[in-house]
Formats: structure tokens, C-alpha cells, sequence
């Protein structure tokens, strides 16, 4: 699998940030350098947000490029692009904007998320889904469910995203206009590096839909002057209902399952708290639970301009000029309908499995908890891993050495050099030494 966050190694001093944060553990530091485990990462975009360095990057498409690739291009934007702009009380001056740049299209990813979600008021009825039912929309989600909540898998809704439906149906209406179908270019905007790897590596479809992502904060950088110089006069009417637009931000996709109990969660360590409650047995009552990786949905994505909180309140005063939706034809309903039946659903990816041979993986188990019980638990980094329990991970699994762990050196030096101060060795606070004067109060090393 391709992954789109991707290290710049010259800017990368090594610091231990990005595995601190990383909610799968996929970051290590060695020789001085972060590297990434790739079938741990789930493109959450965490570490491209805490890096101090701007060492970690999303990969995507650039605007210009994607233009001159095909003949005719199509736009299929998320929501959260309405709410980076300042003053804006028109979202379709955004849509008209992406056609002034170049586009040839729009197909709205909150158009395809209305009907999607009128769609599966009845998909329900007909087809088992445990309870409760999970949100597919974030691939980031539905990849840690995959490596790390094999059990939940049966909790997934139809796994595809409204950017992926309206790249279906955006691709099949250029068709039915007589473009030729190698001449069709669909680019996504988004606001995430987990919809950038979604391009290359969808969940649950069979084959990729997408030509390519553009990053949010990429196109708005381009739509600036066109926004400027667009007249009313030469607006048109293109953008979908307030029900769609609301999926950019937390809970917005819930509303719209009408009638439903539900939870709308945001936040990776958030959504893993949930995850493992509902593995653990403590069910939610709740008949649908959204999942959004990024803080306040994807309008917290990496890829954005504006704060999550600054853009929620935009896009809240932005919708609420529109209409509720668009009520699809019948016709519509029934092409999604069957393009739900296509969808597949992803299978369990042994990230975390420790061999394959089961009383090897035993026997290594045994190991890391030997070797875990030895080190100091203080989840320092100073190992170039996240943690005592990730580190003694690595010793056994050859990624890296015992003698990584400074306090392990600490202990080999006091062994070795009798009158020798090991301490030393150690950063500051964790230094053994500090004892305090009764006399004066002071602290002295």
C-alpha cells in the first residue's frame, strides 16, 4: 500500500514529537532520523499537525498538473473547502471559482453524501448490519478498525466515501454527455492525507475511482482571485443542500441518518477510546456511531487552512442560508443503491501479528513481556520508539537493540566503570541523584 505521509529526511532533527503522537505507534527515530512503519500508519495526518520541524508531508497532486492531464476535468470538492474563506456568503461562488481556474465540472461530495444518506434509511431495512452501525467516511477509521479492531468489522456501513460516490457519478454523467471516458480527469479536494491515500488505496471498492487529490489548502491558494473577480451576474446555482454540507464537521453525517440514536466522535484518541469500549462489550446505546479521525471532524483534517473551531462556525453560518437537501430521483436512489451492492468489505490486516506460526508468536510474547518488565516504563523516547512496551516490540522483532534503552546503558556503565558516575549519561529528569538539603532547601546534584 502506498501511504501519502511521507518524511522529508533534511528537515528531520530527530526530535521524538511525531512518536509521541502517533496513535498506532507506526513512527520510530534511528540514526537520528524519524521512520515510518507502513503497515502500521493509517494516514491519520497526526503527525504531519505536531511536527515542529515541517518534516512530515502529505503527497498529493498539484492544482496546475492536474489540470493539463486530461482533456476534461472534473472538481468534486468536500464541504470543509467552504469554511476556509473569510466573509464568504455564497458557497457557490466557491463552485463557480473552481470552474473559472480551469475545471470543466463540479460534482459536489456533499451532493453524493445526501443521497448516500437517503439511500441507506433503507439499505438498513434489508441488509444485517450489527449494532451499532460505525461510520465508514473516514478511511482513517476504517483502517485502524482494519489492524487494530478486526472484531468491529462487521459494525461497518457499506464502505465507500460521498468523494468516492460522486467520483462514480460525476465520471458516469461526463460519460453520458459523449466525453470519452480516457479523456475524463476526477480530482477530489480535500482535507486529509487519509482521502489523499484513499485515491490510490480505496477500502471498499474493487478498483480506484479518483485520478488523483488536491490539498484544500492548494486549490484555496488558487481560488482567491477568481472569488474576487467573480460578478453575481455570472454565478450559477451549483451547490447541494445544508444536509450535505454538514458532514464536514462532527455529527453533521449523523443528523442525516433521520431517526437514528446516535454518537458522533472526533479525535483519534477519542475514537480509539470508543473503539475499544465497543470491543470490549460495553455497548453504546446508540444505533449508528460516527468516527472522525480528525478534532471536529474533517474540518480538523492537516490539509486545511482555517482552525477546525474558526471553520466549524463559518460553515454554520454558511448553511444556514441553503436549503436541507435535494431529494434524489428515483432513478438516483437506485443507481447508488446498486453501487452500494458493489462495495466490499475490508478484510483484517495482521499489522500486529508477531509471526505467523502461532507458538512462535508465543514464544515472543513471552519475550517483549520479559524485556518490558526489566525497563523503567517512563515512555521517554530517548529509544527512538514511543514506548517501553513498543521498544522491547522492536528488540525481539530486530528493529532495534537493547542497548538503545539509555537507562539499560546507565546500569551496563555502573557495572563496568566502578566510581564512575552513570547518571551522567541520562538526561536531566531523569537523573537519580537530586536529593534535597535540610539545612537550606536547596536541590543538589
Amino acid at each position: 500500500m502506498r501511504h501519502s505521509v511521507a518524511l522529508a529526511l533534511k528537515k528531520c532533527r530527530g526530535c521524538t514529537t511525531c512518536i509521541k503522537s502517533c496513535p498506532t505507534e507506526a513512527i520510530r527515530v534511528r540514526n537520528g532520523k524519524a521512520t515510518i512503519l507502513p503497515n502500521r500508519c493509517i494516514d491519520c495526518g497526526t503527525c504531519i499537525q505536531v511536527c515542529p520541524h515541517q518534516a512530515v508531508r502529505s503527497q498529493r497532486a498539484d492544482v496546475r498538473e492536474a489540470l493539463e492531464r486530461f482533456p476534461y476535468t472534473i472538481a468534486v470538492p468536500d464541504p470543509a473547502l467552504y469554511a476556509q474563506f473569510h466573509n464568504l456568503d455564497d458557497v457557490n461562488i466557491v463552485l463557480n471559482a473552481l470552474l473559472a481556474i480551469g475545471f470543466d465540472d463540479i460534482y459536489e461530495s456533499a451532493a453524493s453524501a445526501e443521497v448516500l444518506a437517503d439511500v441507506m434509511d433503507d439499505w438498513e431495512k434489508d441488509h444485517a448490519t450489527l449494532t451499532p452501525e460505525l461510520s465508514p467516511a473516514c478511511p482513517a477509521v476504517v483502517r485502524l478498525i482494519c489492524i487494530r479492531f478486526p472484531d468491529l468489522l462487521g459494525h461497518l456501513a457499506p464502505v465507500i466515501t460521498p468523494v468516492e460516490l460522486a467520483a462514480i457519478l460525476a465520471r458516469r454523467r461526463a460519460e453520458e454527455a459523449g466525453i470519452p471516458p480516457g479523456d475524463i480527469g476526477v480530482f477530489s479536494i480535500v482535507p486529509c492525507s487519509s482521502q489523499v491515500t484513499a485515491v490510490s488505496a480505496p477500502n471498499g471498492l474493487k478498483k480506484r475511482v479518483l485520478d488523483g487529490a488536491l490539498a484544500i489548502r492548494d486549490v484555496y491558494l488558487e481560488l482567491l482571485e477568481p472569488m474576487r473577480q467573480l460578478s453575481h451576474a455570472e454565478i450559477l446555482p451549483l451547490a447541494s443542500g445544508r444536509e450535505g454540507a454538514s458532514w464536514a464537521f462532527s455529527g453533521g453525517e449523523a443528523l442525516s441518518r433521520r431517526g437514528a440514536r446516535y454518537i458522533s466522535v472526533d479525535g483519534i484518541v477519542n475514537v480509539i477510546k470508543m473503539l475499544e469500549e465497543i470491543e470490549d462489550g460495553r455497548m453504546p446505546d446508540a444505533d449508528f456511531i460516527e468516527l472522525r479521525a480528525c478534532t471536529k471532524g474533517c474540518l480538523g483534517g492537516c490539509l486545511n487552512v482555517e482552525n477546525p473551531f474558526t471553520a466549524k462556525m463559518r460553515l454554520k453560518d454558511l448553511i444556514g442560508n441553503m436549503p436541507p437537501s435535494r431529494t434524489p430521483t428515483a432513478a438516483a436512489r437506485e443507481e447508488v443503491a446498486a453501487i452500494l451492492e458493489s462495495t466490499e468489505k475490508p478484510e483484517f490486516l495482521p499489522t500486529f501479528q508477531l509471526d505467523p506460526n502461532r507458538r512462535k508468536a508465543m514464544e515472543k510474547l513471552m519475550l517483549i513481556q520479559q524485556l518490558e518488565e526489566q525497563l523503567p516504563g517512563l515512555r521517554c523516547g530517548s529509544c527512538g520508539a514511543p514506548s517501553c512496551r513498543a521498544f522491547a516490540e522492536d528488540v525481539v522483532m530486530g528493529r532495534a537493540s537493547v542497548d538503545d534503552c539509555i537507562f539499560r546503558v546507565r546500569e551496563r556503565m555502573q557495572h563496568e566503570a566502578v566510581g564512575t558516575d552513570p547518571d551522567a549519561y541520562l538526561p536531566a529528569p531523569f537523573r537519580r541523584r537530586a536529593r534535597s538539603s535540610a539545612k537550606d532547601g536547596e536541590v543538589t546534584s
